[in-house]
């Protein structure tokens, strides 16, 4: 089977169910999303070591990405488990957040490439839970991912701290709007 089939070359896809919609439609901008972000994932992973909890962890979660890809894309499946992965996801930051020192100040993104890695797949996340935000506020699937995408941004936020911190990277503060002391005119 061939990978091409030219049917897109009109700027439209076929969802699940073969109805066609154009590739500009938020739907598609969101499984989209959902696929750069499992790409970004991929990436990731593979700076981390190759046996571990952790790494099986993100490898189950780039599974669950394709579920909600499919489900976006018009696939009758079931997020209602995806609440469990929530839960382990919290479970994981208050693990490391055991490890970590609190913070008093937004942190600059970057550290060693993993760390760096991590922020910008937090980025990608973040970015793409606001494409699900956009698609419906009513919906109880996206809900569902809109919850799952925000918890896993969180993760991969306080991960990378947990990885800069064990690399001997210390994390920069952001120094802030700096404020401007204006002089008064005589009147």
């Amino acid at each position: 089977m061939s990978i091409y089939t030219r049917t897109g070359d009109d700027g439209t896809t076929a969802l699940f169910g073969g109805r066609r919609i154009s590739k500009a439609d938020p739907t598609v901008e969101a499984y989209g999303s959902i696929d750069e972000l499992n790409s970004m994932m991929g990436i990731m992973i593979s700076f981390l070591p190759q046996t571990g909890s952790l790494r099986e962890f993100f490898t189950s979660v780039q599974q669950d990405l394709m579920q909600i890809g499919s489900v976006l894309a018009g696939w009758g499946g079931d997020l209602s488990p995806l609440k469990k992965r929530v839960t382990e996801m919290e479970k994981y930051m208050d693990e490391f957040g055991k490890k970590l020192p609190p913070l008093h100040h937004f942190i600059l993104p970057g550290g060693s490439l993993t760390g760096s890695f991590l922020h910008i797949t937090r980025s990608v996340c973040r970015r793409t839970e606001r494409t699900i935000v956009r698609l419906t506020k009513d919906h109880a699937q996206y809900r569902i991912i809109a919850m799952y995408l925000n918890r896993l941004s969180d993760l991969f936020f306080v991960y990378a701290r947990v990885i800069n911190r064990g690399d001997g990277i210390v994390e920069q503060s952001w120094a802030g709007i700096p404020s401007k002391k204006r002089k008064r005119k005589a009147v």
